[in-house]
């Protein structure tokens, strides 16, 4: 059994590279540039039963990261969330919300690590 990663960035560019990157290491991947939109994509019940894992972006439009990181705990307490950032003082806007924050650049072996550390508890999770 697989999960599916949802994958929310701004930036086409990074967001289809990310995707290409995993989907390559076999893993299944939603993108989304919007945390609105992603958030209004977990309301649909079979979509939301399969995501293992959530990656976004820290700075975004509309919604930046920790607001859309607080909304989401709101609806999926346990869901395991990495936050990509290039701003090492943005982690603590994070405190108290169990994620995940890795500083970018990330090499595409680090992004796949770091995934793959989350695969048993999202499988644990959708099983």
């Amino acid at each position: 059994m697989t999960f599916t990663i949802l994958l929310v960035d701004d930036n086409p560019v990074q967001a289809m590279t990310r995707q290409a990157i995993l989907a390559r290491a076999g893993r299944k991947v939603v993108v989304t540039s919007d945390a609105s939109q992603a958030l209004a994509m977990l309301d649909d019940p079979e979509l939301a039963r399969n995501v293992g894992l959530v990656i976004t972006d820290h700075l975004m439009p509309k919604m930046n990261g920790p607001e859309f990181v607080s909304k989401l705990r709101g609806k999926f307490s346990e869901l395991p969330i990495i936050v990509l950032s290039g701003m090492p003082d943005a982690e603590r806007e994070y405190v108290g919300l169990n994620i995940a924050y890795q500083l970018k650049p990330i090499a595409p072996e680090e992004l796949i690590r770091l995934v793959n550390s989350f695969s048993r508890d999202a499988l644990d999770r959708i099983a």
